[in-house]
């Protein structure tokens, strides 16, 4: 088959839209992923939107490079690397042509996907509702429908508070003290200590709330709102897990190649049981 035939567009490059990209791209799927001129994802380890800042990045095998023009994209594309290029007004799509478009923000709401921007339309998480602005849903909720595809009804409500993780919960996500300029003191994988400086934000101080390993971090020198999600610390201290394509992702990934190989199953079968 035509590796342009299957091609999927990736909206969004942060933890989760990687690990669906992951999936698909192992399963032999072509990639495309896109993102903003300044991503914004805090465990920059496991995402392809690093490529954006460091050129070229590789995510458990996975290799994912910085394109600027389309026609690069659609190379690499086809050759199994995940291009990445900068589409902060979605004039991309038009060019790119994907058989799959995945919304995989994870902006709580819809950015202005459509059903009509290609024969198959996913959305990840809250904001979407099968039907209305694409075709399936796949629940990102941790829980016993994490990972499912929906193609009736809506996701779960966004609940504006992060699962615990032994015993810690908001507290565990790292806020912007100030608006300003993030610089950061620690690199993601490294132990903390409560109290310790890991980031400061023109001059007022990002400390660690308790002990463990600084699993994500927001890019040094990006501009960041007062209170806005810059990092987060891992209690279980487990370094590894830095580097790893979470449960959730890969559960999430999981979800849309399922979404995507039953709707090509439909195609030939005449509908999705």
């Amino acid at each position: 088959m035509n590796p342009f035939e299957t091609l999927c567009l990736i909206r969004g490059g942060g933890d989760l839209a990687t690990g669906v990209a992951y999936r698909l791209r192992r399963a032999g799927f072509p990639v495309i992923v896109t993102e903003l001129a300044q991503p914004v994802a805090l465990r920059r380890a496991v995402s392809f939107a690093e490529a954006i800042y460091a050129g070229e990045v590789e995510v458990e095998g996975v290799r994912a490079r910085r394109v600027t023009a389309v026609s690069a994209a659609l190379r690499l594309a086809a050759e199994g690397c995940v291009p990445v290029i900068v589409d902060d007004d979605g004039k991309a799509l038009a060019d790119i042509r994907p058989m799959a478009v995945v919304d995989g923000r994870m902006a709580k709401v819809n950015l202005g996907t459509q059903l009509t921007d290609a024969p198959l339309v996913i959305g990840l998480g809250p904001g979407f509702t099968a039907g209305v602005a694409c075709h399936a849903v796949i629940e990102t909720c941790r829980g016993h429908p994490l990972g499912r595809a929906i193609w009736k009804g809506a996701a779960a409500p966004d609940t504006g508070e992060p699962e615990a993780v032994n015993g810690h919960a908001g507290d565990r996500v790292l806020h912007a003290p100030r608006a300003g300029v993030l610089r950061v003191q620690r690199a993601i994988g490294e132990m903390v200590a409560g109290g310790e400086a890991l980031a400061e934000v023109d001059g007022a101080p990002v400390q660690a709330p308790f002990a463990g390993v600084l699993r994500g971090i927001a890019h040094d020198g990006l501009v960041v709102t007062s209170g806005m999600k810059i990092g987060d610390v891992d209690p279980r201290g487990v370094q590894e897990y830095c580097f790893e394509i979470s449960d959730k992702a890969l559960a999430v990934g999981g979800g849309v190649l399922e979404a995507i190989l039953a709707w090509l199953n439909a195609r030939e079968t005449g509908g999705i049981k």
